[in-house]
């Protein structure tokens, strides 16, 4: 249905938790390296629990080699706390891809700049930002809703 795509994911508990979330909704998992970790890290198949065997992620050496596979038929739309427009705002079709930047300093600024009409943000009250499993589950449920509703 969905698309969710990390870029250089550090975390393997975070990258283990939205593998299930990737596995229960129906959602490809794309990894864009290089990883902070390795795939048969501990940590990340306990997160993942039985799921991570199944999930069978799709793995990019780099963002060009991912960009360049993209359908224009699709969007593709980037996380970022320096967005103005709010992910509930964009209109979410079958095969978008929703990606999400490393844990501690998030989306390059040459990519949120070159896409910056793509970016959307998660509002927040107060923080810098959300934990990137929580902001993958907003995200993509919201566009699930969108999707599931007739």
């Amino acid at each position: 249905m969905l698309n969710v795509v990390l870029y250089q994911p550090e975390i393997p508990p975070n990258t283990g938790n939205i593998g299930r979330l990737c596995h229960g909704s129906g959602t490809n998992l794309h990894l864009i390296e290089p990883l902070g970790f390795l795939l048969d890290d501990r940590s990340l198949k306990r997160a993942g629990l039985d799921y991570w065997a199944e999930l069978e992620p799709t793995i990019w050496p780099s963002f060009d080699d991912f960009i360049g596979s993209v359908e224009e038929s699709v969007s593709v739309y980037y996380f970022t706390t320096k967005a103005r427009q709010i992910y509930w705002e964009a209109e979410y079709k079958k095969g978008d891809y929703l990606v999400f930047g490393p844990e501690t300093r998030g989306l390059p600024e040459s990519i949120l700049r070159q896409k910056f009409d793509s970016c959307l943000t998660i509002p927040q009250v107060r923080g810098r930002s959300l934990n990137l499993a929580t902001a993958v589950g907003i995200a993509l449920y919201e566009g699930i809703r969108q999707l599931s509703v007739p």
